[in-house]
């Protein structure tokens, strides 16, 4: 069972590891946190707004991995020498107040939204299992027609954009049988009767069930074990498949694509509802900036600090625990940079020129075409594989840190008393309840993209909120033994400019404009 608790005394202090060795070996917050952001961000968001604007927004994928990472510190740096939680720490920002601040309750209306989304997580999900292995005869009949009605679209865009140029006989002479191929199997499958399905809500019940059993009977070092496991797996193949689609004529991604996608420019409603969603959730979103620190607290990091006094011994360990903390988050931007940035190449290079969209019932199927040009007939067993391990794992993850998240927030509010079981309690129910929300949050909206793309925009709303409070950590709240050098408060302040500007760029563009209308 997952828990956590603020007591810290003498005993259970530690001493910090010194060495590169004995630092990777306490790694972990940041592993898990990786393990929430390769799913609903890279798999689906990232994906999405390569699949409608191409390769423009690049370096928008890259900025939004790096730009957030300081500010994952400074909320960690603010929970091991505290020892209190992210909403105990938002609730002290200065401003309007009622029970709690306003922080916590803008919190409060972000986390309904992102709750919600995560039905889309769960749905894909029910989605590879489906077409892996389909439950009923309705299941099967809908595989077969959208795996050839995907596969026709796919076969003449090839077909379209290859015709005219210089190839070799042989390569033109296979384009054409491919596409004549799928055209047949596409109107054979046409006259097929579409039945409704419900075989990825009956998988996704399933799923469902097993991981509340696994949540309440487990604990951290199984959430960061399978978290760590299915990420690692699918970022290997991913990197891999864009590296090899380097070798195929009809897929590769030119220097000129590159240099555009670098060129800092944003075309003017050309998925730029999309770029500002998935600015929200790739790389460390708000909902992870949130949950970070309480799997600090759940690794130990401010138990092994110990509560906060002024002895040199104390300053030590707090040094060194800090100097892990920044060890796991830029270990884990690295891993999940990287898998940014090839989920975007690889939705703008094989869905973005097909004209593909990962939407409703088809998303996850949609997703594979983009392994079918490195993995040909294994794309599908290899994607569904991949596509199960990191939206699993986000599905995952996210339940076990809302739960955290959710538990403390009804002490926070004073709803709860402080009792140790009392939050544990509150714990095990929300590991229970919140996944059977997420269910029913798909089995209402079954639009697994939408779901995510909403979490994203609102979390581009909280973005700003969230970098106000990195501020207040730093310059209110930090010990003064161990505060940072000017180079790292200006990355600082570089970062929450970043998370202003989205912010309030998403906040003029979805809501000003439209009372404006």
């Amino acid at each position: 069972m997952i828990h956590m608790s603020h007591v810290h005394d003498a005993s259970s202090c530690k001493e910090p590891p010194q060495t590169v060795s004995g630092i990777l070996r306490q790694l972990g917050p940041g592993l898990i946190i990786a393990g929430s952001i390769v799913g609903s961000g890279e798999l689906i968001a990232t994906t999405a707004l390569g699949a409608e604007a191409g390769f423009v927004f690049l370096w928008l994928i890259i900025i939004g991995c790096l730009i957030k990472v300081f500010v994952q510190i400074e909320f960690g740096r603010f929970s091991i020498t505290t020892g209190r939680t992210t909403l105990e720490g938002l609730n002290e920002v200065p401003g309007p107040r009622k029970r709690v601040n306003w922080i916590c309750w803008f919190w409060l209306v972000f986390t309904v939204v992102a709750l919600i989304q995560l039905g889309g997580i769960i749905g894909g999900v029910g989605q590879a299992l489906t077409i892996q292995q389909p439950l009923t005869t309705a299941g099967a009949e809908m595989n077969a027609r959208q795996d050839a009605q995907i596969r026709l679209q796919v076969a003449e865009s090839i077909r379209d954009r290859f015709t005219d140029t210089e190839m070799i006989e042989q390569k033109r002479y296979d384009i054409e049988r491919e596409y004549a191929d799928a055209a047949i199997q596409a109107q054979i499958h046409q006259e097929t009767d579409e039945k409704s399905c419900a075989d990825a809500l009956i998988w996704a019940a399933i799923v469902t069930i097993i991981s509340i059993l696994l949540l309440v009977t487990g604990g951290y070092r199984m959430v960061q074990n399978i978290s760590t496991f299915l990420v690692a797996i699918f970022t290997f193949v991913t990197i891999y498949t864009v590296l090899f689609m380097q070798l195929l004529p009809e897929w590769h991604v030119t220097w000129a694509e590159l240099i555009d996608g670098m060129s800092f420019r944003i075309p003017e409603g050309k998925g730029l509802t999309i770029a500002l969603a998935a600015f929200g959730i790739i790389g460390v979103g708000a909902t992870e900036l949130i949950q970070y620190p309480y799997w600090c607290l759940e690794k130990g990091y401010a138990k092994w600090t110990g509560s906060r006094d002024d002895s040199a011994a104390w300053e030590h360990r707090a040094k060194g625990w800090i100097r892990v903390l920044q060890w796991d988050a830029w270990c884990s931007m690295v891993v999940y940079t990287f898998a940014t940035v090839a989920f975007y190449l690889l939705g703008a290079a094989i869905l973005g020129r097909t004209g593909l969209d990962p939407d409703g019932d088809q998303m996850i199927r949609t997703l594979c075409q983009m392994y079918v040009p490195v993995f040909g007939e294994s794309a599908k067993a290899v994607f569904l594989f991949g596509a199960f391990a990191v939206l699993y794992s986000t599905f995952f993850v996210s339940t076990a840190s809302h739960s955290l998240v959710c538990a403390d927030a009804l002490r926070v509010f004073g709803l709860i008393d402080d009792k140790e079981s009392t939050r544990q309690r509150w714990v095990r129910l929300f590991c229970i309840g919140l996944p059977f929300l997420f269910l029913g949050s798909f089995a209402y909206f079954q639009a697994p993209k939408q779901l995510v793309l909403a979490g994203g925009f609102m979390g581009a709303l909280m973005l700003p909120l969230l970098g106000t409070a990195a501020l207040f950590f730093r310059y209110r709240r930090c010990d003064t033994r161990l505060t940072p050098g000017r180079i790292w408060d200006a990355g600082l302040w570089i970062s929450c400019a970043g998370l202003y500007v989205a912010g309030g760029y998403a906040f003029y563009t979805k809501v000003i404009e439209e009372v404006m209308k």
